[in-house]
């Protein structure tokens, strides 16, 4: 009879959990949930050796472990660091983590040019988000920001190498779905960008998920470019019988118009299951799938917002702030009582 492995305790931001030796600090955070996990532009849980780049996921460790309690010195990378048993972690709760996020999305913003009223990654976007929560209204550098000349991939897929943060997510996606991939990281520092040997055009079965992965606008489908604004759509369960992949995606719908077809992501964006492209692209029509239901986009999103779903016992505010709208909840109980 095998020993029971002993787990280790860890505590993020006052919340305590327990989890299995080897554990990651952001895996960690993800099983406590809420606000305390932190954001990650470059991990991406099914692609193995992903995270370490964008360093968005810096934490702070105020309590190393029982046996060493000192504090780590500096700021960590939580999708890279293991847990120890006895960690104490801050990451909402820490001024330094806060300001070093801030610096780290004025980094990303350097380059990256501010084109969301253009970008059919509005919405959906990661840096969008971070953006949103910790920029600032204008940049310091004095530099013309780096551009680089469109690049053809080929007829479905658009590269947009301005928007690219080298989270190397799509190379990655393509080292670990594909026998044979055909772009990579070419050139090093400031002059380094995705891009395909001698303009190759890519060609593989599942190389169409390189555009899930993408975290920004850097790699959009180019069969729904400037179809429809994502809160436009409505987002559904769907199946269809295939023969190279599980035949599990969500379709986003306008109206009875299939826009476009992409795999089913958790809430923190990452694929749940990988599809080909023969479902990506050759079954852009409803006749091809069953449809199951609406898709809950569990991220905080304007997916989410204002469409056909709303959590159950959540309140609303209206625009007396002394007024309170009634969950579905409380009415469900009145009706009760009655």
């Amino acid at each position: 009879m095998s020993e029971e492995v002993k787990k280790f305790k860890i505590t993020i931001d006052g919340q305590e959990t327990e989890v299995a030796p080897g554990t990651t600090i952001l895996e960690a955070a993800r099983q406590i949930g809420g606000k305390s996990v932190p954001p990650a532009m470059c991990y991406y849980k099914p692609l193995e050796t992903s995270g370490g780049r964008c360093r968005t996921c810096l934490v702070e460790v105020s309590k190393g472990s029982e046996a060493d309690p000192r504090p780590m010195p500096k700021l960590v990378a939580s999708c890279r660091t293991g847990v120890m048993d006895g960690m104490e972690v801050k990451n909402l709760t820490s001024e330094k983590t806060q300001e070093a996020r801030k610096a780290v999305t004025e980094f990303l913003l350097v380059n990256h040019p501010l084109d969301c009223p253009i970008c059919d990654q509005a919405g959906e976007c990661h840096l969008q988000d971070l953006g949103y929560e910790h920029g600032v209204e204008q940049t310091r550098t004095e530099f013309e920001r780096r551009t680089f000349e469109p690049e053809d991939i080929g007829p479905y897929i658009k590269l947009h190498m301005n928007r690219c943060i080298l989270c190397a997510r799509c190379v990655l996606a393509a080292n670990q779905l594909t026998e044979k991939r055909e772009h990579g990281i070419l050139f090093r520092g400031d002059h380094a960008e995705i891009s395909t040997y001698l303009n190759k055009a890519l060609d593989n079965d599942f190389y169409g998920n390189v555009i899930d992965v993408c975290p920004v606008g850097a790699l959009t489908d180019r069969t729904s470019r400037f179809a429809s604004r994502v809160w436009f759509t409505k987002p559904m369960n769907a199946s269809c019988s295939c023969d190279k992949c599980s035949g599990k995606a969500v379709l986003w719908m306008k109206g009875d118009e299939v826009i476009r077809v992409t795999a089913r992501q958790d809430q923190y964006g990452e694929s749940e299951e990988w599809i080909c492209n023969s479902c990506r692209w050759d079954k852009k029509d409803v006749k091809y799938w069953n449809i199951e239901g609406p898709r809950h986009i569990d991220r905080h999103s304007v997916i989410s917002l204002n469409h056909y779903q709303k959590a159950a016992d959540e309140p609303v505010l209206l625009d007396n702030p002394m007024a309170k709208q009634i969950s579905t909840k409380d009415e469900a109980q009145a009706e009760e009582q009655k």
